[in-house]
């Protein structure tokens, strides 16, 4: 193992109608020792006020990905698209040649929660596209972000996502270099160290063994 970060270790942001944790530095909070890792460089866990949002800005050559915990995002940008993400379901966006969205809290009464991961593309200036998806939540190991998984987003990145739940347990045989976990919910064990909500820890050319209990969740980047 690389090394395990603790949920309270992360950086904070708190904007009144926005409180952000950041796994890697973002935005004014800088750690030159969280840069990110390989290609992920952005794991913003982000809770939004009712009604409140990220006003129109702009991204350019960078793959996002949004996965909503709880609540609905209610997303327009430049290209005439106006959609909502809800609970469960993924969203990614290949900024490429430049993008201008909003995304807002789409409930009047209730809380917005959703993770923004950046990764770093395999291909600039590429055309601006949209996807997402909602995936079952079965035991065992999902891919979520994947060149050639069947039922997979794809994006323009050499990284790819996987999403482990717990009530089963999976062996992971990376592709790449590095694995980085992310803990959703619940509690489970990566090669016996034990990740939370919130946590992250990151494997070097390792297989990795996840163990957990029924919606115990993780997100299981697989890294060049």
């Amino acid at each position: 193992m690389i090394y395990k970060r603790p949920a309270a270790d992360r950086g904070r942001a708190s904007f009144g109608w926005l409180l952000s944790r950041h796994s890697f530095s973002f935005g004014h909070y800088y750690d030159p020792e969280h840069m990110g890792l390989s290609v992920l460089r952005v794991i913003n866990d982000d809770r939004v006020n009712p009604g409140a949002g990220f006003e129109t800005h702009g991204h350019r050559d960078m793959e996002i990905l949004s996965y909503v915990l709880d609540g609905t995002i209610e997303h327009r940008d430049s290209l005439g698209h106006t959609q909502r993400i809800e609970a469960g379901e993924f969203q990614i966006m290949s900024a490429g040649t430049g993008v201008l969205h909003s995304e807002y809290n789409a409930s009047a009464t209730e809380p917005l929660h959703f993770l923004q991961i950046w990764l770093l593309p395999n291909e600039k200036g590429v055309e601006p596209r949209y996807d997402q998806k909602a995936f079952e939540k079965r035991p065992g190991g999902t891919p979520i972000l994947h060149p050639t998984e069947d039922g997979a987003l794809r994006a323009h990145t050499d990284g790819r996502l996987w999403r482990y739940r717990g009530g089963e347990d999976w062996i992971f045989k990376p592709e790449g270099k590095k694995v980085y976990v992310h803990g959703v919910d619940g509690l489970i064990t990566a090669n016996g160290e034990i990740i939370g909500p919130g946590d992250g820890a990151a494997f070097d050319d390792a297989t990795v063994e996840f163990k957990g209990d029924h919606h115990a969740e993780v997100l299981v980047f697989d890294l060049p």
